[in-house]
């Protein structure tokens, strides 16, 4: 959406009143649109009314009132009004104080839901099941709230789950685009559960019950045009109906919804913001022949599973809550619940082929005893892993009754799990040429993949694969046309299933084109790669080539049915790859744009003669193999940090001993840094093997020097065989070993001298044409004392491409892409590198919130999950802006404690010398103290001990700071100095764990309270 082309005027922006008012002053807008940024821009909206921003610049209100807000986000206006129509809510109370709190659940009684007002995804909100958890919970909450304010709820835990996605027009015409059932009951955030649509175990009056409902909340809050959900819960005991909420806005939900029937509600949503009407709006799957008022019907099945990262996390509570966890989704399409559930699992890419959690974790069934209690507590507290233990508790006989009393989930889905398991229990006594045509079809009906199957047999997936060409059985596609194919439709919006008649027709365009996605959205791989995957189907159509896209994502653009000519709605997997190149015969496929999940199966498409477009997997694995990539460099003679790989812990402290500690040691092939950390010493290394058995013994293991106080950049360059063109280097904030999707960067860069960046562009090129890249590539460097050492290369585009694209004003993908296609450099005019006028600053988004009791350290393992982008005049500006978009808030008066390690001390004075000229007081830690103290500056000593006065944590917890610096922390002092970080971000207040980050920090403080702004298309003419 902050593409340049996307909108008239672009602000990459913080999304906060002071900032929307500067736009407001200079755009003059006729009307605001608040329904389509989720809660930010509710909230947003909220406070720009009732700083009377709209009414002093005559804004209207589109899509929904300030009233139609109020009513749905305030409880007691919502209650209120749901009594006015005759629907039940579940009791509840809102409170502003711990005394309240106390004072409501006497009323309402344990088992109750704690959920802070205004936050996003269930933050800050859990269960309460006593009186310790709710005191806890509610203290919680209220520090999480932005108004202070709670909702304490009633339980329903048990009960079933429903959302009604609705569509309403100023006419009154109101129409149910999709209803959506959680399989997990209540109790689960929706976000985290796993959902179906359609709603399956509805009866039809219970559907039209909901539907009407529905549609009186719509009407009654005053959503005036546009798309809205409605949550309801239902009794299963006696089917009592209550809602839940109402989301007067286009949600999570919304995305779900719009690509489970191929209805695009914020599209039409915005067309009925500005006053058309659901019958003047044509349906554009169907084209003229049915209208937007026409409601979708859908004769398959789709399924969403989330996707947890909970690995990411030490130590984290990985049950699921009220609070949602999970960091991205798949959903899969079939014509039965068991087929889109199947394909689903495949779609997740956690190694699971289908209810094959044995595979993963054997150890598990070396005690049957133990296994039980295991099982029992997965079926009893909801973890990521719950679906597979339902799974392994039919595979020991438990019965449906048993597993419903420890789930609540209904009989109906807990039925079809079931099936699906004794039908694997039956196929394992079976050969391969025991399954003929009919039952091979069946299997394969029930959404089994060829690897699954072959697991069950004991045989390889490829065996299963030609065995099935020889019985000439195929998948078919059907296609996705809101009307279950009542009317033709031209768009080809398609899933795989196991029937007869094909929907697919295929062209016979000798030039198209297949371009994989990224899969579903997790830590490491996000959507920055979707970004890219765009990027590459609008070159490619420009080119005139056909596109077709493989991606199993509803959250990403590039899933939208006319992004590409053809879109395939697909696990990305080899059996479904292959699939579809045998009927669609591309002239090649493109792996370059979708992250690590496409480049895994460079080698199998090789093997298949399957011709890829751009740098071949012969140059990928040199770059990704240690020892090919070191010769590389040895050639090239070049500098990298000593390392080796091992394979064993004899082996490992050998070499770690030859290269000298501190080491960065990692698994190979991994995404994200995971498993990655920094070693100082023998018994560090021990214990990281310890740790990590799982893969230790059964891969190789990758040992690095590491590079204290180095710095890191990063370079995103095109090649196209002959020449280069660097889109941009980047350097990074954090200093080397803070993983780069972690380290806030700037570009250009803020302190490397042009000698050092010219060395780098050199070095760029060697590698790129020793790699015979063709196309997108990056590098990362680091530089200590002047003398430069290559990191890595990543032969397909980076997480840093969208970012280095907005920054220069060019379409970098767009450009790759062409080069891949045969049009070098030279041709498309790209040859002298842009340096922008401005700063851009990239900052991360980093979820320690949901996890307070994880040490909220930055590291070599990747923890954020998501990005933000400041723009400036100057490096301090853009750095203040991107701050400010990830809502660090730091006041311009107050008291500030500084903490370092011994290695940052020398800093020390420096940093307090800058803060009292900002006009802050000072509080240190004891060594610090002394040093400030020995320089003539005088600060307040604190103590971390269990001392009753003058104790950090207490005064974190009165929120006697404005900003927190805490560079000491490692795994010796975590105990001690950690905890200050954790109850920073507790208690909301800004901190910063690096000295890097805290130099960047004390630059742009001098700038608090200014909001300047500056468009994209502006910032891009001065380029």
């Amino acid at each position: 959406m902050t593409d340049p082309k996307i909108a008239d005027v672009t602000y990459i922006e913080p999304i906060n009143d002071n900032i929307i008012t500067e736009i407001i002053k200079k755009e003059k807008p006729h009307a605001l649109l608040p329904t389509m940024g989720g809660q930010t821009a509710l909230n947003c909206t909220l406070k720009l009314n009732q700083k009377n921003i709209l009414k002093k610049y005559n804004i209207e209100l589109i899509g929904v009132t300030i009233h139609a807000i109020q009513k749905a986000e305030d409880r007691n206006l919502f209650e209120k009004s749901m009594k006015k129509i005759g629907l039940k809510t579940a009791r509840c109370g809102i409170v502003r104080t711990i005394q309240e709190a106390n004072n409501i659940i006497k009323k309402i009684g344990f088992p109750c839901i704690i959920r802070p007002s205004f936050t996003m995804g269930g933050s800050g909100g859990g269960i309460a099941y006593n009186d310790k958890e709710f005191q806890q919970l509610c203290l919680q909450g209220l520090e999480q709230s932005p108004t202070n304010e709670l909702l304490i709820d009633e339980s329903l835990i048990g009960w079933k789950e429903y959302e009604m996605e609705v569509i309403h027009d100023q006419l009154g015409t109101c129409i149910i685009i999709c209803s959506i059932e959680n399989v997990d009951p209540m109790g689960i955030h929706t976000g985290d559960s796993i959902t179906v649509a359609p709603a399956q175990t509805l009866s039809d009056k219970e559907f039209q019950k909901m539907r009407n409902a529905s549609i009186k909340v719509l009407k009654e809050i005053g959503v005036q045009a546009g798309g809205a959900n409605v949550q309801f819960a239902i009794n299963p005991k006696n089917g009592e109906m209550v809602v839940i909420e109402m989301n007067p806005r286009v949600s999570r939900s919304s995305a779900l919804a719009s690509k489970a029937t191929g209805f695009p509600i914020a599209f039409i949503s915005a067309k009925l913001a500005i006053g058309y009407n659901l019958n003047e709006l044509k349906n554009n799957i169907t084209g003229i022949q049915t209208p937007a008022a026409f409601e979708p019907t859908i004769d398959y099945i789709v399924t969403k599973l989330p996707r947890f990262n909970f690995e990411k996390f030490h130590n984290c509570n990985d049950r699921l809550t009220t609070q949602m966890k999970s960091v991205g989704e798949v959903m899969a399409i079939g014509r039965t619940f068991q087929e889109s559930l199947q394909k689903a699992i495949r779609s997740l890419e956690i190694n699971s082929s289908g209810f094959d959690i044995t595979l993963r974790n054997q150890k598990y069934q070396e005690n049957l005893s133990n296994y039980k209690k295991k099982i029992q507590y997965e079926l009893t507290k909801a973890g990521p892993e719950r679906l597979w233990y339902i799974g392994e508790a039919f595979r020991l006989k438990w019965t449906i009754h048993i597993v419903n009393q420890l789930t609540n989930i209904d009989i109906w889905f807990l039925y079809q799990i079931k099936e699906i398991i004794d039908i694997e229990e039956k196929t394992k006594k079976l050969k391969l040429h025991n399954l003929n045509y009919f039952k091979l079809k069946e299997l394969k009906s029930k959404g089994f993949s060829d690897l699954r199957i072959a697991q069950l047999i004991c045989q390889k997936e490829h065996e299963v694969r030609n065995y099935r060409y020889k019985l000439k059985l195929f998948p078919v596609y059907k296609r996705i046309d809101t009307c279950a194919a009542e009317f033709f439709t031209d768009t080809a919006y398609m899933y795989s299933t196991w029937e007869d008649e094909c929907e697919s027709l295929p062209t016979k365009n000798p030039k198209k084109i297949i371009i994989l996605g990224s899969g579903p959205n997790r830590i490491g791989q996000g959507i920055e790669f979707d970004y890219c995957c765009v990027h590459a189907a609008q070159a490619l159509r420009k080119d005139h080539y056909e596109t077709i896209m493989i991606n199993c994502n509803p959250e990403t653009v590039s899933t939208d049915y006319d992004m590409s000519d053809r879109l395939y709605f697909e696990p990305i997997t080899l059996e479904n790859i292959l699939e579809i190149i045998r009927i669609e015969q591309p002239q090649g496929i493109v792996i370059q744009y979708g992250g690590q999940t496409p480049l895994k199966l460079a080698k199998y498409f090789q093997k298949y003669k399957i011709n890829i477009i751009g740098t071949q997997p012969k140059y990928i694995d040199i770059a990704e193999n240690r020892k090919k990539f070191q010769n590389i460099v040895l050639q090239l003679n070049l500098k990298q940090p000593k390392n080796d790989t091992a394979n064993n812990i004899k082996d490992a402290l050998k070499k770690a001993k030859e290269i000298s500690y501190p080491i960065i040691v990692r698994p190979s092939y991994v995404l994200g840094g995971r498993d990655m950390e920094i070693i100082n010493n023998e018994k560090d290394l021990k214990k990281y093997f310890l740790n990590h058995t799982c893969f230790c013994n059964n891969q190789e293991i990758l040992l690095d020097q590491y590079l204290e106080k180095a710095i890191e950049i990063d370079v995103d360059a095109i090649c196209d065989g002959q020449n280069i063109f660097i889109g941009g280097i980047m350097e990074h904030i954090e200093q080397a070993g803070i993983h780069s999707g972690d380290s806030a960067c700037s570009l250009p860069t803020y302190t490397i001298t042009k000698e050092i960046k010219n060395k780098i562009r050199k070095q760029t090129k060697k590698l790129a044409i020793k790699l015979s890249v063709l196309g997108l590539m990056n590098i990362q460097f680091a530089i200590k004392k002047d003398i430069i050492y290559v990191l890595e290369v990543n032969p397909r585009a980076a997480r840093t491409v969208p970012f280095v694209s907005k920054a220069i004003g060019l379409p970098l993908v767009k450009i790759a892409m062409r080069v891949m296609c045969g049009i070098s450099l030279k041709q498309q005019g790209y040859i002298k590198e842009i340096k922008p006028k401005y700063y851009s600053v990239k900052e991360v988004v980093l979820p320690f919130n949901k996890f307070l009791n994880v040490d909220p350290v930055l590291g070599p393992e990747m923890r954020s999950t998501g990005e933000v982008m400041g723009i400036g005049k100057n490096f301090s500006y853009a750095f203040y802006k991107a701050m400010l978009s990830i809502s660090a808030k730091i006041k311009k008066f107050g008291r500030v404690l500084i903490s370092l390690k011994k290695s940052d001390e020398k800093s020390a004075v420096q940093i307090a010398i800058k803060l009292k000229k900002l006009g802050f007081k000072l509080d240190s830690t004891n060594d610090i103290n002394k040093i400030l103290k020995n320089s003539g500056i005088f600060t307040r000593l604190v103590s971390t001990q269990n001392e009753r006065t003058l104790n950090v944590y207490n005064l974190i917890q009165n929120k006697k700071y404005v900003y927190i610096i805490n560079t000491d922390i490692n795994k010796i002092n975590s105990k001690k100095y950690n905890k200050i970080c954790k109850y920073a971000l507790k208690y909301k207040i800004h901190y910063d764990t690096t000295l890097n980050g805290t130099l960047a920090t004390l630059i742009s403080l001098q700038h608090l309270n200014e909001y300047p702004i500056l468009s994209l298309q502006k910032m891009h003419q001065k380029i």
